[in-house]
């Protein structure tokens, strides 16, 4: 199975890939993990990267397909993968194709989690999460049982990520529309885009997801 996970910040993506990688075997690749564990193996695209994060500049897209390309190289792949945040851009998704096709490989399905703006904006403001174990909450929707203390381990503290905030989630909604989205048109005309309704409870996108995968 090799897949595609598309979708804005917050769509539960994550959340989706998980289950997946359980299910079925194969490992969910991240862009940043992926960046990150080149840079540690000093792989040779790894310390070009280093080297140009290192002086503060972005990462090109020439070393960022590179790095995809070495992954799914691994033994752990040789089942399929779980893209997660790449491509990013529709020059990314050519160079996609170019690679697959080099390895004699290609995409089983891309699914577009697809979401309603204003309740993801509600969605991700209102989250926090405990600061000792994780465990998930939000101000209107999932509430410890007992006011201020984690329904998981008991503990009294909590935080919230700092870009949690409304500006910045609409920001990154823009950007996501800007950048990612036209990937959904690409893939709808190669005929592999699936879409699901990713505002829908968790088990239910699953099923979707699982549905889209099956074709």
């Amino acid at each position: 199975m090799r897949l595609i996970l598309l979708g804005p910040p917050g769509a539960g993506k994550g959340t989706q890939a998980k289950r997946l990688v359980e299910k079925h075997g194969v490992p969910q690749l991240s862009t940043g993990d992926m960046l990150r564990a080149a840079v540690a193996n000093q792989t040779e695209v790894g310390k070009k990267a280093k080297q140009i994060m290192d002086s503060g500049g972005l990462v090109s897209d020439d070393i960022v397909n590179q790095i995809v390309s070495d992954r799914i190289e691994e033994p752990d792949c040789a089942n399929g993968f779980i893209l997660d945040g790449y491509p990013r851009t529709l020059n990314q998704a050519d160079a996609l194709d170019e690679i697959l096709t080099a390895k004699d490989r290609q995409l089983d399905r891309v699914v577009e989690m697809k979401v309603d703006d204003d309740a993801l904006v509600h969605r991700i403001t209102g989250r926090y999460t405990c600061s000792n174990c994780g465990a998930l909450y939000h101000d209107a929707d999932k509430k410890p049982a007992k006011d201020g203390i984690c329904d998981k381990c008991g503990s009294t503290e909590f935080k919230r990520r700092e870009d949690d905030n409304e500006t910045t989630v609409r920001q990154r909604l823009r950007a996501y529309y800007k950048d990612t989205s036209p990937l959904v048109g690409y893939y709808h005309c190669k005929g592999s885009l699936a879409r699901v309704d990713g505002m829908a409870e968790i088990d239910a996108v699953t099923t979707s997801i699982e549905n889209a995968i099956k074709g």
